[in-house]
């Protein structure tokens, strides 16, 4: 597929998803502008394919400002908004600095709210997508990170409220991962707990994701969607 005329948002390209949905958006000839905040060496890899890189710390909404700005100079129209850009925050986390509130609120929350409200014209004009990366704790929240699950339910409900809103020049959805890649942190009996706690009882790996990002990008009859790509998990948690 040759989408040379096409342009991509993804936050959080540095690393993880984010880095591979870029690779691969690289791969089908999209232009691709790969935002980041500290993962710049993820984002070297794609600036020497041609990506545009711009950094910023999402936390800092004077910044998610000056990232819209930098944007809306340099392309007229925005086929994809990816709102990838996370912050796994605890709440012994959140509960030791109300920064550490703020960031994760922003993240994921405010920050994409700004992308998607003042993008909105970028993306009409390309007829384009949103597709805003929440969590299965959206449906289940996990009492171990309260602020970040309630921060991505905040997302979940951008996601139907701008899906209303922009119909029908934009459509947005969402992709609720599970256990797609573990964290280095994550010791062997963490990782054999959440896989007994999965039906499908493996890792997804990244390849799910992206496959689900281009079913909704090129499903031309769904928006306002959330699909779930965890193995299962979310039945069990």
């Amino acid at each position: 597929m040759n989408n040379s005329s096409k342009t991509v948002l993804i936050t959080g390209a540095g690393r993880r998803f984010g880095l591979a949905l870029a690779h691969a958006m690289l791969d089908e000839g999209y232009q691709v502008i790969a935002h980041y905040n500290t993962s710049k060496d993820g984002v070297a890899e794609l600036e020497s394919r041609g990506a545009a890189s711009v950094q910023a710390n999402l936390a800092d909404l004077a910044q998610v400002h000056q990232l819209i700005d930098s944007v809306q100079q340099h392309v007229s129209q925005l086929d994809l908004l990816v709102n990838n850009a996370s912050c796994f925050f605890e709440n012994a986390r959140i509960d030791a600095s109300d920064d550490n509130l703020t960031a994760v609120l922003n993240v994921h929350t405010a920050a994409p709210y700004l992308l998607i409200n003042r993008l909105h014209k970028q993306l009409a004009a390309a007829n384009g997508n949103v597709i805003n990366i929440t969590d299965i704790y959206v449906d289940s929240p996990s009492t171990d990170y309260v602020a970040y699950c309630a921060a991505k339910a905040g997302l979940a409900s951008l996601t139907l409220s701008f899906a209303k809103k922009l119909a029908p020049a934009v459509r947005v959805n969402a992709i609720q991962p599970g256990p797609i890649l573990f964290l280095p942190e994550h010791d062997s009996a963490h990782r054999q707990k959440v896989l007994a706690e999965t039906p499908l009882n493996i890792e997804g790996g990244l390849e799910p994701m992206i496959a689900t990002v281009r079913f909704l990008r090129d499903n031309p009859f769904i928006t306002g969607e959330s699909i779930k790509v965890d193995g299962g998990r979310a039945l069990t948690i």
